[in-house]
């Protein structure tokens, strides 16, 4: 199986479309798929050990810990492997490995304990199960109305790995909307951009006739104030899901 990627092509692909096309279809479509030789597993373990070596535990490092998780690396062994490399890599690497890699295995808590952890820790409501939009979203979200009068006001909460669907704002005249990030880490990617990290205090507005989508990151929760901006025959698009490729993809 040729596994496809589009990272490149997403972020780079006006700039530099040689090397998006080579990272694409040559380091992903090509030498990662060569399965003959090296299991995904094997090829996990290899990047791994090398993105640690030149200590780049960044959110790159994180997409490789995550699949190698996926590529079926245990938590036993990412731990002797990091410890092995700490010898030849360099002690304060293999403790920032160590960090981000107890977050990728760590012992995950409940979903109910982990959402009761996460509300307790926000100034807003994480309110209800947001059910009436569950069909436009992958995982779970939770809504909280915090004002209807005026202008709305919603608490959006996400669950991790949870991201709404391709989707866009449309009005006559004014319309839109503005994300107010009050807790966690998320993401906002318009459609053909690179997607951009959110953290609290980071504000987004989103014009009308922008396809996009926002949520959370795949290791933690993620909420925003989203704000209803008023106009004239406004509507919400709601389109195509981020399927779990374009989403890591695009976030890596």
């Amino acid at each position: 199986m040729i596994i496809k990627q589009t990272a490149g092509r997403d972020s780079l692909g006006d700039f530099a479309p040689k090397f998006a096309q080579l990272n694409d279809d040559v380091l992903f479509g090509e030498v990662w798929s060569r399965k003959d030789w090296l299991s995904l597993r094997d090829r996990s373990v290899v990047t791994v050990t090398a993105l640690m070596a030149q200590g780049l535990v960044d959110s790159s490092f994180r997409f490789h810990l995550e699949s190698a998780k996926k590529n079926g690396v245990t938590k036993t062994e990412i731990a002797e492997i990091l410890t092995h490399a700490a010898f030849y890599v360099g002690w304060p690497k293999a403790w920032a490995a160590f960090r981000m890699a107890k977050e990728v295995w760590g012992e995950e808590a409940s979903k109910e304990g982990a959402k009761a952890d996460y509300a307790n820790g926000m100034i807003f409501p994480i309110g209800e199960p947001n059910d009436r939009y569950a069909q436009y979203f992958t995982g779970r979200s939770f809504l909280a109305p915090i004002s209807t009068e005026q202008v709305g006001i919603y608490n959006v909460a996400f669950e991790p790995r949870c991201r709404n669907n391709w989707h866009i704002h449309h009005a006559k005249s004014g319309g839109g909307q503005i994300l107010i990030c009050v807790s966690g880490r998320g993401f906002y990617q318009e459609w053909g951009k690179r997607a951009q990290e959110l953290l609290p205090g980071d504000i987004v507005n989103i014009p009308v006739g922008v396809k996009h989508w926002h949520g959370a990151t795949p290791y933690s929760w993620f909420s925003h104030l989203a704000v209803e901006v008023p106009g004239d025959e406004v509507s919400n698009e709601w389109l195509e899901p981020v399927d779990e490729a374009e989403y890591l993809g695009a976030i890596c």
